[in-house]
Order: C-alpha cells, then sequence, then structure tokens
C-alpha cells in the first residue's frame, strides 16, 4: 500500500510576511491579484519571481 502523505507545514521568516503585498501596493495594485503575480513572475529580480510563484502557488490551497 501506497503511504499517505504527510502534510508539511510551509514557514515564512517573519521579516518576509507582507512583503510581495507591500511590492504589489508600490506597483499601483490593490493587493495580491492575479495581474501583480503575473508581473512579478517576470520581474528581473529573482527574489520577486520566487515570492509571485510562491503567492500563484498558495491561491490553490485549500480549494475544495
Amino acid at each position: 500500500m501506497a503511504k499517505k502523505k504527510e502534510k508539511m507545514d510551509i514557514s515564512i521568516k517573519p521579516s518576509k510576511q507582507g512583503s510581495f503585498t507591500e511590492y504589489c501596493r508600490r506597483k499601483g495594485f490593490d493587493g495580491v491579484t492575479s495581474a501583480c503575480i503575473a508581473q512579478g513572475k517576470k520581474s528581473k529580480n529573482p527574489a520577486t519571481r520566487k515570492k509571485a510563484t510562491f503567492a500563484g502557488n498558495a491561491r490553490l490551497w485549500n480549494r475544495g
């Protein structure tokens, strides 16, 4: 029998929490939107691209 996958807790450094939301607001969006995530994924900054990818993936969690 296949083992069930254990849920992993996601931990974000407290200093990084909310940093992508701040990025989106600086760019003129009303928080984290699909357009902001798309723009963040095209950023030259690798940290911003990583945060945008995480935000896009997190939108899919807890749907059911």
